[in-house]
């Protein structure tokens, strides 16, 4: 059996929102996506506040980051993911327990105490960089990217 299907991967602390919810999926073809946050998981208002952004044709699911792991690979081939995550370590967790994606797109890290801004809404601490570096010796592609249209470029030139 083939994995799951996969389309894109995506950093947005925001996770689900309009730049997402509508420019990302359609872009995609998107027809599910999946937000692997432990703390949304057990959220529903905000649960049902990002699920009011999707268009009609798009489901979503929240799950933990163990339960991302644990069901993926159950997934339906019809099924064309979107999996969304907070941060780069929660990307981490997910490649190092055997989700199976190779893109990972960079939206939106901001800046908080102790980060470093490498570009207008990406910013990022040691413990960032490590993860990326980590990342790209698992084979990730790290593209950092706000929109389909910004053209692309590997975080890693930046740090």
């Amino acid at each position: 059996m083939s994995g799951p299907n996969i389309l894109s991967t995506r950093i947005d602390n925001r996770l689900i929102h309009g730049q997402v919810g509508v420019t990302w999926t359609n872009h995609l073809g998107a027809n599910l996506v999946v937000v692997a946050n432990n703390k949304v998981a057990g959220d529903e208002v905000q649960q049902s506040l990002m699920e009011m952004v999707l268009p009609d044709t798009v489901q979503a699911r929240f799950f933990t980051l163990q339960k991302t792991i644990d069901v993926i690979h159950k997934a339906s081939p019809r099924q064309k993911i979107f999996l969304v995550v907070k941060d780069v370590q929660d990307a981490l967790a997910l490649k190092e327990g055997g989700v199976p994606f190779t893109y990972l797109n960079i939206g939106n890290m901001h800046y908080e105490e102790g980060k470093k801004q490498i570009s207008s809404t990406v910013s990022v601490d040691e413990s960032d960089i490590t993860a990326f570096k980590r990342l790209a010796e698992l084979g990730v592609e790290l593209d950092l990217r706000g929109v389909p249209s910004d053209r692309g470029q590997n975080i890693l030139e930046l740090l």
